[in-house]
């Protein structure tokens, strides 16, 4: 099944200070995360971002939050992106199809958010480089259950040039620049 960019949205779930430093190659998952986020600019990607309990798990990264001019977010409790009524309100308002998933903690949140997603009629695309858990065999094992339960699986660089199509234009060149 194809991507197409013009049906399809992003979802950065809860890159949150205070949870960050504790996932698993935490360092590598903020440089595939925020060239996904650069490369989704590109292609006029509509993204949404959530934070988990803010009080507790703090801001969204500064190194993610500067990304966007008009940084903003949904704040939720619940585990789900979906179980949130405004993040809910702007999936259904964007009419995409495809909603690309990427954040922490793969087990938990995004895990659930995919669940509900397919549950909704909406197929998610999980960026396996640019989720992450505290214990890699939990991230591993959400991984074989959103397969399992239809959910794409993919990486950044290959989805950013399956969303670009085409070698040989402009698009093409500053997506190249990113993924180098």
């Amino acid at each position: 099944m194809r991507i197409l960019k013009d049906n399809t949205a992003a979802i950065i779930i809860d890159i949150q200070e205070r949870l960050f430093p504790h996932m698993h190659d935490s360092e590598k998952l903020l440089q595939n995360c925020q060239k996904l986020i650069d490369g989704l600019q590109v292609l006029s990607v509509p993204m949404l971002v959530t934070q988990q309990y803010t009080r507790g798990l703090g801001q969204t990264h500064p190194l993610i939050s500067i990304r966007f001019l008009d940084f903003s977010f949904f704040e939720k409790i619940a585990f789900s992106c979906f179980d949130e009524p405004s993040v809910k309100e702007q999936l259904n308002s964007l009419n995409r199809k495809f909603i690309v998933l990427f954040g922490i903690e793969t087990h938990v949140c995004v895990l659930q958010t995919c669940v509900d997603l397919i549950e909704n009629g909406y197929m998610p695309v999980v960026v396996e480089d640019c989720v992450s858990s505290r214990n890699l065999c939990d991230k591993e094992t959400a991984i074989g259950r959103m397969r399992q339960e239809g959910a794409l699986i993919t990486t950044f660089e290959s989805l950013l040039f399956e969303l670009t199509r085409t070698a040989g234009n402009e698009v093409f060149k500053r997506i190249s620049g990113i993924v180098k």
